[in-house]
């Protein structure tokens, strides 16, 4: 813990398309970590100015902010961040039922994760390729998620 009389707070708070979220910050000065934790808990860190990375818990692309923070000694300095998310399903169709295969989502060339059919991820919003293989095939889609939109990707094979 810091001196309080030079010591300030920095409160968090994330939302997702402007409903409450739950995230993560970490707060630096030239790349040395001095405080982290969960956003909504205060967190005391010396007076001055700080970069704080904000994360979004449960999606897919574990997407991260940026926000330079000015710290007063004995205040509390609001660090508010919002990520633009979608939702993302993706079901396997095979010989009439539901199959299960493997599931890749890419941006651009960077692989960013893989789902299981049938289950549902947050991701931020955007353009992906999805990649869908079963059975030795492979179906490609490209996909544009948009902030709030639930997207259903059905591979039939």
């Amino acid at each position: 813990m810091w001196a309080n009389a030079q010591a300030g707070e920095i409160r968090c708070s994330v939302t997702t398309n402007g409903a409450p979220a739950s995230g993560t910050i970490v707060v630096e000065r030239e790349g040395r970590e001095v405080a982290g934790g969960s956003c909504g808990t205060a967190i005391s860190v010396p007076a001055g100015k700080w970069r704080a990375t904000v994360r979004l818990d449960g999606t897919l692309d574990n997407p991260s902010k940026r926000v330079d923070v000015n710290v007063t000694a004995g205040k509390a300095s609001p660090v508010r961040v919002d990520f633009k998310t979608g939702v993302l399903e993706v079901r396997i169709e095979a010989k009439g039922g539901s199959g299960t295969g493997m599931v890749t989502v890419n941006r651009g060339s960077k692989r960013i994760g893989t789902l299981g059919a049938g289950v549902a991820a947050q991701l931020s919003a955007g353009n992906y390729e999805v990649v869908v293989r079963y059975g030795g095939q492979e179906r490609r889609y490209a996909v544009d998620l948009r902030p709030g939109q639930r997207r259903l990707v059905r591979a039939q094979f």
